[in-house]
């Protein structure tokens, strides 16, 4: 669709009167739908693997852990998302090796485009098109510090949207040769690192103006204005774990917040 209407060289570019962009399902749809307590934190573990598509979430099984979960959608024999990324690019007329190659790169941590660039030994321009083919579709998301925009800042970070392809360059491509020889212990603390990440964004979604801020020296996980504040100017600074903290990890979270 986005390349017969959107596409500047299409015949039809231009002849789309409404764009309807359809979100994915939230975290709540999803345990209403899987029968899930959504204060489990098992729960959100399943939803960091399957994020808020619902034809993945046939394969949630709340019987089932965590892991058989990613084994079966991943890790398993004949898994279902084990060509998932393939696909999706071919659907969305993407091709080359190129948005590949940069998806790979930026699940391994690579979030700014000078690193994209000496992760895949290449100059930044020639990363410029396929990336921007990845924005386009909804795959790739733009992420600028807490009260700049695009146009004031260069520095802007990148990574990849949907929870499940995530998933897949994070955790499933680095590890899907030694999988089987990981204790379940080490499986559950590959996906407990992933599903921190996700756990970040549903914190920054349940407030319209939050995002993550960085400088050289220092970063925060969520800055927010403040509604209450009465005169001037306030904002809400946060560190967000996904773990339950004892009261003294807490005071120096707090205490380091301070510092900062």
């Amino acid at each position: 669709m986005h390349d017969m209407f959107l596409n500047r060289s299409a015949p039809l570019y231009g002849r789309a009167r409404k764009l309807l962009h359809i979100e994915p399902m939230s975290y709540g749809a999803f345990c209403a739908a899987c029968r899930l307590n959504p204060a489990d934190p098992d729960a959100f573990s399943r939803f960091s693997i399957v994020g808020g598509i619902p034809k993945y979430w046939e394969f949630v099984d709340s019987k089932e852990s965590v892991v058989d979960l990613a084994e079966a959608l991943f890790f398993g024999f004949a898994p279902y998302l084990d060509q998932e990324p393939v696909r999706i690019l071919r659907d969305e007329g993407i091709s080359g090796l190129n948005a590949l190659s940069l998806l790979e790169a930026i699940g391994r941590g690579a979030e700014r485009p000078s690193e994209m660039a000496m992760r895949l030994g290449t100059a930044q321009t020639n990363l410029s098109r396929p990336r921007q083919q990845l924005l386009d579709v909804s795959i790739l998301e733009r992420i600028l510090p807490f009260g700049e925009s695009v146009r004031s800042t260069k520095r802007i970070l990148y990574r990849i949207r949907d929870p499940a392809l995530r998933f897949w360059f994070r955790v499933y491509s680095p590890h899907r040769s030694r999988w089987n020889t990981y204790e379940t212990d080490a499986k559950r603390k590959l996906i407990h690192e992933h599903a921190s990440t996700v756990f970040e964004d549903y914190c920054r979604g349940l407030y319209s103006d939050a995002a993550r801020y960085w400088e050289a020296d220092l970063k925060f996980d969520l800055v927010r204005a403040n509604p209450r504040a009465e005169e001037g100017h306030s904002i809400v600074v946060s560190e967000v774990k996904w773990r339950r903290l004892n009261n003294i990890e807490r005071g120096r979270i707090l205490k380091e917040l301070d510092e900062k």
